[in-house]
């Protein structure tokens, strides 16, 4: 986190005519929100990084964004563009997962110091509307959104094991050739049936239409991430969103739109681990609940465990073939073998959050008088070599993260900058034909 806002200073020092650095809000426990601007454009483009306190990768990219702006003028003023970028949503989140950034980057050593707030305490979500964001961090993006109207917004995430994919709230028509070129140079997997996209339309290879905001119980909403958010707020200005997903640990199988030998018996295969995996983990807290205390530490751990275990359940019973789970009205689509390996992928994820939080929950008391720590750490290394072994997750070094990250990012920007045309001087900057310049960004 420092070192984010001390690169960036030190970014607007050697270029203070074009760079500017600004706080534009707190954070809950007190840290800054950095905006870095960089260009005098009149179209504002808009780029959100560490939304996820597990996601990290986002902070590293949007100062590669502000390095290339500042070094290629058709990005800004060739594009009359503002780059604005907000360097970490979330620091309190990411502060806590700096036991891991450091390194090894094992499996294990990740989980065990993973950690992610519950899902009222994720900053894009609005879980009740707009109007009733009580999160500092929230309103601080929200502000900033109704301030710059942006033509782009570009929310980046990270894809702990698995592939590549991009999320869009309007479609842009030629970036699923792009991506595929830019990950296919970068050795990056691209996944073909993400979790979190099980129920949206395809856009194309790995790029997916994000679905209209709805109202729904907290189960729907950490399953199907189809409530209202951030990423539809500037919806209103005309703004296209992008959420840029790279991955820390790539899976090749994510991207293998093979058909598979049996998906029934897959997914009770999978639905039955989860169920069993979930039981295990309840067992457990049941085991460490009593020698945890209140402090507020405890309470920001057990948040995100109490969801994790809620939705297991419900997972478990929604892509069993064998279970008549909710009202029909989400059938599974069509599985081939990268949609069965995101949800195998999915399950373990589920598990292995919800044991890592345990674990620190355990570590942080100082104390085992359950004789938890045993069972958690066996689970744990288990289930990583499960990632590992049995779906060969490879870690992707941070510096190809960073490089796909960005060159997804100004790939959408240039084409979404084709949907909202440069302004000229005389000129409309709502009218007039679409830019036809293409910035070469391989």
């Amino acid at each position: 986190m420092d070192e984010l806002r001390v690169r960036a200073a030190a970014l607007v020092q050697r270029h203070p005519k074009d760079a500017r650095l600004r706080r534009v809000g707190t954070s809950r426990a007190g840290l800054p929100l950095w905006l870095l601007s960089v260009g005098h454009g009149s179209r504002q483009a808009l780029v959100v990084a560490g939304p996820h306190a597990n996601e990290p990768v986002g902070g590293a990219t949007a100062l590669r964004l502000a390095e290339r702006a500042l070094a290629d003028p058709r990005l800004c003023e060739g594009a009359d563009a503002t780059w604005n970028l907000l360097l970490c949503l979330d620091p309190d989140g990411a502060r806590r997962n700096e036991g891991w950034l450091s390194g090894p980057y094992t499996l294990g050593h990740y989980f065990r110091h993973f950690f992610r707030p519950g899902f009222r305490e994720q900053p894009e979500w609005l879980p009740d509307g707009a109007d009733c964001a009580a999160l500092p961090e929230t309103r601080a993006l929200l502000d900033l959104q109704d301030e710059l109207r942006p033509f782009f917004q570009c929310s980046l995430h990270g894809v702990d094991v698995g592939g590549g994919f991009v999320e869009l709230t309007r479609e842009l028509p030629g970036l699923a050739p792009r991506l595929a070129h830019t990950a296919a140079r970068l050795g990056i997997p691209l996944e073909l049936g993400p979790y979190d996209t099980l129920y949206w339309p395809t856009l194309g290879p790995a790029v997916y239409r994000i679905p209209p905001p709805r109202r729904a119980d907290l189960a729907a909403a950490i399953t199907e991430a189809a409530v209202e958010s951030t990423w539809f707020h500037p919806h209103r200005y005309g703004t296209v969103t992008a959420v840029v997903e790279a991955p820390m640990w790539g899976v090749r199988a994510v991207g293998d739109a093979s058909p598979p030998a049996d998906a029934d018996e897959a997914l009770r295969a999978v639905s039955r681990t989860l169920r069993r995996d979930t039981r295990v983990l309840e067992a457990l807290l049941t085991r460490i609940r009593p020698g945890l205390g209140t402090a507020a530490d405890t309470a920001s751990l057990l948040a995100p465990v109490d969801d994790y275990l809620l939705v297991g359940p419900g997972l478990a019973d929604s892509w069993d073939p064998d279970t008549e789970a909710g009202d029909g009205t989400h059938p599974l689509p069509p599985l081939d073998t990268a949609r069965l390996t995101a949800l195998r992928i999915s399950a373990r994820r589920i598990a292995l959050r919800t044991a890592g939080l345990l674990h620190q929950l355990v570590t942080r008391a100082g104390c085992d008088p359950s004789g938890a720590l045993p069972d958690l750490d066996r689970l744990i290394d288990v289930w990583c070599a499960d990632y590992h072994d049995g779906h060969q997750a490879r870690w992707i070094p941070v510096a190809r993260q960073v490089e796909y990250q960005a060159r997804v990012v100004l790939h959408a920007f240039e084409l979404a900058g084709r949907r909202a045309p440069v302004s000229r001087p005389g000129a409309s900057a709502v009218g007039g034909p679409p830019a036809k310049a293409e910035v070469p960004f391989e």
